[in-house]
């Protein structure tokens, strides 16, 4: 099965073509299009992974969904049936990758929850003993879980720029105290429930960012939800506190392009087919757990 690396459609007006989506204005909303591009150290790779856009799109959906009481969401529809007349005749790129959205006027934050130190939070508890801010007890292992989960949010960095750390006080400055405590309260709820709810199907959710909107004075979620791109899902079974737990995600194309001689510049090495689809592997069992 062939990837969609790129979209195609000349009749429609392209916005923004991203790491791995596509965005198209049609008749004043948004066509959001979850492309099969994979990117590394922010560098987008030669080969892309088969109906990568068509699985962060439908775990999306399945959270918008089992959230839609908490909050709402950008989602028009993601029916192409449903759509402007225009977008149907591109039904083959569309199908299954594609949401109809309203346009939303971002908030200049992301949403950042962690519930386990890892990654950058890791590296910086390491230097500094706090994560973002947050002073965290001396001795805390790799992996290991929080006594509460953390708020750390970021600026909403421009295309090819990476996204910057900020306590909560600038994030006041920036949405204002009263959204940025909301934004707080609901981020942290959000990834309380929906961990709840991983775990008993055998995933641990150790991280996740969102994005929010305002859409018609009511704020919205936006973009993606609970995706392996914007969330580490871990296997509880093989979790263990002082090991970089293996995610669900693109990670397997992360290690083995470490293993190459690579200075993670343009062009990428391509990477092989074998390695693409354990990728694509990945993803299927996680959202398969998750919405099963």
């Amino acid at each position: 099965m062939a990837a969609l690396t790129k979209t195609d459609m000349p009749d429609l007006k392209r916005i923004y073509s991203g790491k791995v989506r596509d965005v198209y204005e049609v008749e004043g909303n948004l066509l959001m299009i979850s492309t099969d591009r994979l990117s590394a150290f922010d560098v987008v790779m030669s080969k892309g992974v088969p109906d990568r856009g068509k699985m962060l799109t439908e775990i999306s959906l399945f959270w918008f969904d089992y959230f839609k009481d908490t909050i709402g969401s950008h989602l028009i529809t993601a029916d192409v049936d449903k759509m402007p007349e225009p977008v149907r005749k591109y039904r083959d790129q569309l199908e299954g990758r594609t949401m109809y959205v309203k346009r939303a006027e971002m908030l200049k934050v992301e949403c950042v929850a962690r519930g386990y130190i890892v990654g950058s939070g890791w590296k910086d508890y390491q230097k500094t003993g706090a994560v973002c801010g947050h002073k965290l007890p001396e001795g805390m292992k790799l992996a290991q879980k929080l006594e509460k989960p953390l708020f750390t949010p970021a600026t909403k960095a421009d295309q090819g720029e990476h996204d910057e750390n900020i306590d909560f006080d600038r994030a006041a400055e920036i949405v204002g105290k009263d959204m940025a405590t909301r934004l707080r309260e609901l981020t942290l709820d959000i990834f309380t429930r929906a961990g709840d709810y991983a775990r008993e199907k055998g995933i641990i959710i150790a991280d996740t960012k969102f994005e929010f909107g305002m859409i018609d004075g009511e704020l919205a979620i936006c973009d993606e939800m609970l995706s392996p791109d914007s969330s580490r899902f871990w296997d509880a079974k093989t979790y263990e506190v002082g090991k970089n737990p293996e995610s669900f995600d693109k990670q397997i194309v992360r290690d083995w392009l470490e293993t190459q001689p690579w200075n993670k510049q343009p062009p990428p090495p391509e990477v092989p087919d074998e390695i693409i689809n354990k990728t694509a592997a990945r993803y299927r069992e996680v959202i398969d757990r998750l919405k099963g």
